[in-house]
């Protein structure tokens, strides 16, 4: 049964991912985004990761999402022909970087050569020698613990990531200026 489930979930996943990719109209991709969002999520709890499937709802169907649809609808995309020429040349530059990564990733992928696996952290009962008195004892605060410790680079890699989207969403946003002494 849970192979069952797994495969339904992750069919829908891929599904509303390439639905997403391909809708033509970006409240429609943004909208399949959130089922992938949920599939992914569903999956989480088929591992019993339910701390990281809450998260998966809440963090990105919920708020990011919303952000999504919110800029979207700021946006008011029209559709005109300039510059079709040079999106076709992205779009083709795109796919073809795309594509050899996709290829590289399933050559690495079966090559056997893997990195190493990261060792989980022991997170003690009642630690001692612990002068600040604190005690990780439930999996989202050993979670937190590894986060902050162990993987605090890439964490903050992550969030300039996401600041640096954010602020080119906002310069995409923004409409020129007209003059007005005409």
């Amino acid at each position: 049964m849970l192979d069952f489930l797994f495969y339904f979930f992750a069919a829908i996943t891929l599904v509303s991912a390439l639905l997403m990719v391909l809708s033509p109209n970006a409240v429609n991709g943004a909208m399949c985004m959130i089922v992938a969002f949920v599939g992914t999520a569903a999956m989480f709890v088929l591992l019993e990761a339910y701390f990281l499937a809450i998260l998966q709802i809440l963090v990105y169907a919920g708020a990011v999402m919303v952000l999504f649809l919110f800029i979207i609808m700021l946006l008011d995309v029209e559709k005109d022909d300039v510059g079709t020429f040079s999106r076709e040349k992205l779009t083709i530059g795109a796919s073809v970087v795309g594509f050899a990564l996709m290829v590289v990733l399933v050559c690495q992928a079966f090559s056997g050569a893997h990195l190493p696996e990261p060792a989980l952290l022991p997170v003690p009962e009642n630690p001692s020698g612990s002068e600040d008195g604190l005690v990780f004892t439930t999996s989202s605060k050993s979670f937190g613990y590894s986060l902050f410790t162990k993987y605090m680079l890439p964490f903050q890699v992550t969030g300039f990531l996401l600041l640096a989207a954010m602020i080119g969403v906002i310069v995409v946003s923004k409409k020129p200026k007209e003059n007005q002494d005409s």
